[in-house]
C-alpha cells in the first residue's frame, strides 16, 4: 500500500517494504504542486507491491493536495521549447514524429492564446527573465509619471451620540 508524505515543499509517494532489518519506506515518486498522471505513472512503475492509483489520489485530496487528471506531456513541451529556440532534430526524428503525429486529431490554437503559444516549452528561467523585464518596465512607467495626486481625505460622520468637544 502506497502513502503520501509531505516533506518541506515537496510531497512523496512512498511504499512500505519488508526487509530483513525490518520495514523500510521506499520513495516511489516525488512532486511539488499537483499530483498528475505522470507522477502516478512513475510511482506505479517503481512500486513492488500492488499500486492503487485511486487510493493514492483520494489520500492526496484528503491532505489538500491538488489532483489533476490532465496530462502535462513534459517531453513534448521540452521538444517544442527546443524547436522554438532554433534547435533542429535529425531528419529521421522529424520523419518519425510526422508519421506518429499525422493520424492524431488536432485543432487550431484559439485566437486568444496565439501569443501564449510561444511560451509553451520554454524553461522556467526564461519565464522569470520575461517577468522581471515586465516588472522593470512597469516600474519605469510609474516613475516617469511623477508624483501622483493624493485624494482628499474623507471625513466620515461619528457613530457617537455625544457632542463633539471643541478645542477652543
Amino acid at each position: 500500500m502506497a502513502s503520501i508524505r509531505r516533506t518541506r515543499s515537496r510531497y512523496e509517494i512512498r511504499e512500505c517494504r519488508g526487509t530483513p532489518a525490518g520495514p523500510r519506506q521506499a520513495i516511489l515518486a516525488s512532486f511539488k504542486r499537483a499530483l498528475t498522471p505522470e507522477v502516478l505513472d512513475e510511482a506505479q512503475a517503481s512500486a513492488r507491491l500492488p499500486f492503487d492509483r485511486d487510493a493514492v489520489a483520494r489520500r492526496a485530496r484528503a491532505m489538500g493536495v491538488p489532483v489533476t487528471r490532465r496530462r502535462s506531456h513534459p517531453e513534448a513541451r521540452r521538444l517544442l521549447g527546443v524547436l522554438q529556440r532554433g534547435g533542429v532534430p535529425t531528419p529521421a526524428l522529424v520523419a518519425r514524429l510526422r508519421a506518429l503525429l499525422d493520424p492524431l486529431p488536432s485543432e487550431p490554437v484559439p485566437e486568444h492564446l496565439l501569443d501564449a503559444q510561444d511560451w509553451v516549452g520554454q524553461p522556467q528561467a526564461e519565464h522569470g527573465r520575461a517577468l522581471r523585464g515586465l516588472v522593470r518596465t512597469a516600474d519605469r512607467i510609474v516613475q516617469s509619471r511623477g508624483a501622483l495626486r493624493s485624494r482628499p481625505r474623507r471625513v466620515f460622520p461619528r457613530f457617537s451620540s455625544r457632542p463633539v468637544e471643541s478645542d477652543e
